[in-house]
């Protein structure tokens, strides 16, 4: 018979698998609060000013942070189309560049539905350029 002092933290093997449930408990519920920040994302994008996307890309973090199934699929949807899904990867790096990242944005949209004659972020570029 021992006269040593039982353990206090009880089964090592029950400490595991609580731990491990607790751990799926906390991803799960932040999956959850970021979907909930990616509807308030959604809802808040019809109002003038940028006030969506941003709010979309932080509740999309979140869900990637934790999730390994949405993960995967974002994934795949990058691969599959590379050019479309770069600019919310270069958002989810660890020290994101987000002026650099909307300027680069901002000049492809002009790009898009401006014709050349009547593109100001173009020339107001080379310009800020010229001065330096």
């Amino acid at each position: 018979m021992s006269l040593a002092m039982p353990s206090v933290r009880g089964n090592r093997a029950t400490d595991d698998v609580t731990r491990d449930l607790a751990g799926r408990l906390v991803r799960f519920g932040l999956v959850v609060v970021g979907g909930v920040i990616v509807i308030a994302g959604v809802l808040i994008a019809p109002l003038p000013g940028p006030g969506g996307i941003p709010v979309i890309v932080v509740g999309l973090m979140v869900i990637l942070r934790n999730s390994f199934k949405a993960r995967r699929q974002f994934v795949r949807l990058h691969h599959a189309h590379p050019r479309v899904i770069s600019p919310i990867r270069r958002l989810l790096r660890r020290d994101p560049q987000i002026l650099k990242m909307s300027w680069h944005q901002a000049l492809k949209i002009e790009r898009l539905l401006a014709p050349k004659g009547l593109r100001f972020m173009v020339r107001s570029r080379r310009l800020f350029r010229r001065r330096r």
